[in-house]
């Protein structure tokens, strides 16, 4: 038998693209991506007023498959159109709240912070992604090759710091980000710790223009999205230091096992959310915020992508028996 045909429907941001790859990878399908687009009107409506039908979205999709896993606000109509349409000929699992009834999905993926509660909702701590610790691993030279950093680098004094950029939550400002650089300068460059710089698709050239601007030459400012990279970082570093706005960028640095500082900046409206997600990985003792002092500890890797999909493989395989 052949692996399953997964169908991922997303709105074509990394976020999102990492959660649904990660899943799909897994749980071993073979799988297609699928960017949804709405069409004009019902672009403005949530999905709990939308109709569920297929004039609401531009895409055609014919292909065949066996798991849909959709992920994003216009993900959300699209993938309970196939369900009524196939009904039990296929599974659809949705990453993150989708603000309908949980009735419409076989399985709803949310992180442990959202507290939502449903008899098929199952929780991670953190956001589920496409990082592993063999992906890390077979990454770790790739930045040493492309700049010819040979006794360039000392692995012991590395700090990596993943940017993230402006969300409804944090407009990171221009001071507010040379404060985050002078709080590294002081805790790592100082003391003998070289920086590595890794920008994400959410970071504004002007983030990383103030970067190469701050940091010497000594350090290494990397100035295009780059997941070789930004995997190469993960991997070298002795050190994380990951901005605030991004659950999903530090939910994929608690892969390593390594100290995560996160950088906290000022926001411009209630980010309770992101205050739960932090409190719980505090209490895990994945990250501390960054300040005036740095230390070393050690926790448990998170592998949080591997857990879900065993707990839907194990559900599945109980339905089919039933």
């Amino acid at each position: 038998m052949g692996k399953l045909k997964g169908l991922l429907l997303t709105e074509g941001m990394h976020g999102m693209i990492s959660q649904t790859e990660g899943l799909a990878k897994a749980l071993d399908l073979d799988f297609m991506h699928e960017k949804i687009e709405l069409n004009s009107f019902w672009k403005l409506l949530p999905p709990k007023i939308t109709p569920v039908k297929n004039f609401v979205f531009k895409n055609k999709i014919e292909n065949k498959f066996d798991i849909v896993i959709s992920c994003g606000r216009k993900s959300v109509v699209p993938s309970i159109y196939l369900k009524n349409k196939f009904r039990n000929k296929i599974i659809n699992i949705h990453i993150q709240e989708p603000n309908v009834s949980l009735n419409n999905f076989d399985f709803i993926v949310a992180p442990e912070h959202d507290d939502l509660i449903g008899k098929n909702v199952l929780t991670s701590k953190g956001a589920i992604h496409y990082i592993t610790q063999k992906k890390i691993k077979e990454s770790k030279n790739y930045l040493i090759d492309k700049f010819q950093l040979y006794n360039y680098f000392n692995e012991d004094r590395l700090v990596a710091i993943i940017l993230g950029g402006p969300n409804r939550y944090y407009s990171f400002s221009d001071t507010a980000l040379v404060k985050v650089f002078e709080k590294i300068k002081i805790n790592f460059i100082n003391v003998g710790y070289q920086a590595i710089v890794i920008p994400s698709f959410r970071t504004p050239k002007r983030i990383i223009e103030i970067a190469k601007k701050y940091f010497n030459e000594k350090q290494l400012v990397i100035t295009d999205v780059d997941k070789k990279a930004y995997l190469a970082a993960l991997a070298m570093t002795k050190y994380i230091v990951v901005t605030c706005d991004s659950t999903s960028m530090i939910s994929e640095a608690a892969t390593t096992g390594k100290p995560i500082y996160v950088a906290q900046m000022p926001t411009i409206k209630s980010n309770e959310r992101f205050k739960k997600f932090f409190n719980l990985f505090k209490s895990l003792n994945i990250i501390k915020d960054l300040n005036n002092s740095v230390e070393d500890w050690t926790y448990e890797k998170l592998n949080e992508t591997n857990k879900i999909a065993n707990q839907i493989k194990e559900k599945i395989k109980l339905n089919e028996l039933s």
